[in-house]
């Protein structure tokens, strides 16, 4: 087992299938990469059972070139797909019929504990709060990712990556108390440390929702079992001072597609200085091991998945331009989560208020 599978949470000793339901159209790189990085995980996780949904025909053929991929799988036809550039608005009109509203039905009906889908992020969400509803509680879900740090854990969580651009100081608040569950379950942290982004760590600093909240997460973090330790800045989101980083949708997505931009950037700039010359390449030669972990630590791919919080069920949003490594690396998180109960778990520490600690400690403890 390498050094990033062991990172993502492992199960301790579970038995039973995990059946996961995959929205296997609207991606960019179409169904077979989908379904390659379903056999890439089943390889890896004989416990894997998958429901899918999307062109039938398209889907079976593709899954039946593994014998032991369509013994695991079952195809579930949908005629519609919705496109990258469908606005949610007009995909809430039409749902019904699209493979995004077929996978999230099988999670309505208790049929799977979570969905993936590689397709349009407004829509998914919109589609997501509509079959799932939100958790009692939240007034607006957010969509929480790893981020590659120097943590031991390998990742720190960062929320909100875009669910929505506004925040008040209540949800920046349940945005902690999400992220904290979430880092437990899916990166095995005990106690979680949580900072909120601002734009310096003085405590005068920033605007005043940005002081409501972080009193109040500093009154509900001793009974939700987090260490708050105050606002982080931008550089710290890598560091190993922090597991979870607590923002706006607006803040967040910028600085995830900053993150992947310039993760891309590094990769094209080591390709080309090591091809610069005879002895650059001779150079890579000695560094070949070296430069592969290097790739791997910082290929988005490996952390692919955003995970929507504070819905009635687990979603998952995959890259929609991910490959099959990607697909792969969705359907590991989506494994761990459900493996772990995460739904329910973080439905009991959104349900118990910062008063309310005792409650806390008779449900589910993460």
């Amino acid at each position: 087992m390498s050094a990033e599978t062991s990172r993502i949470g492992q199960s301790a000793g579970a038995t039973g299938d995990i059946v996961i339901s995959i929205d296997a159209m609207g991606g960019d790189r179409g169904v077979a990469d989908v379904v390659r990085g379903m056999g890439m995980s089943l390889e890896k996780n004989p416990r894997l059972r998958y429901i899918v949904h999307g062109d039938a025909e398209a889907l079976k053929r593709a899954i039946e070139k593994d014998p032991r991929l369509a013994g695991r799988s079952e195809v579930r036809h949908a005629e519609g797909v919705v496109a990258m550039d469908d606005k949610p608005s007009k995909v809430l009109r039409s749902a019904q019929g699209t493979s995004m509203w077929s996978a999230l039905a099988a999670v309505k009906a208790g049929e799977s504990p979570v969905v993936i889908s590689c397709g349009n992020t407004g829509a998914l969400m919109a589609l997501s709060m509509l079959a799932l509803r939100k958790a009692p509680g939240v007034d607006r879900p957010a969509i929480a990712i790893l981020w590659p740090s120097l943590s031991p854990a390998g990742y720190n969580v960062l929320l909100d990556a875009g669910a929505d651009i506004r925040a008040d100081a209540d949800d920046l608040l349940k945005y902690a108390v999400m992220g904290a569950s979430y880092a437990r379950n899916a990166l095995g942290l005990k106690r979680p440390r949580v900072g909120l982004l601002n734009v310096g760590t003085e405590e005068h600093k920033g605007r005043a929702e940005l002081h409501e909240a972080a009193e109040r997460i500093a009154e509900v973090a001793p009974s939700s079992d987090f260490e708050y330790i105050g606002y982080v800045e931008g550089t710290d989101m890598p560091s190993d001072r922090v597991d979870v980083i607590v923002t706006d949708g607006f803040t967040g997505n910028v600085a995830l597609k900053t993150g992947e931009g310039t993760a891309r950037m590094i990769q094209g700039l080591l390709k080309e200085a090591f091809a610069y010359s005879i002895l650059s390449r001779i150079g890579a030669l000695f560094a070949l091991t070296s430069l592969k972990r290097l790739q791997k630590r910082i290929d988005p791919r490996r952390n692919n998945g955003g995970v929507f919080l504070g819905l009635n069920g687990t979603v998952i949003k995959s890259h929609g331009s991910a490959d099959a490594t990607g697909v792969s690396a969705a359907i590991k998180l989506a494994f761990t989560l459900a493996d772990h109960g995460f739904t329910e778990r973080l439905a009991a520490r959104i349900a118990v208020g910062p008063h309310e600690p005792d409650r806390a400690r008779k449900g589910l403890p993460s």
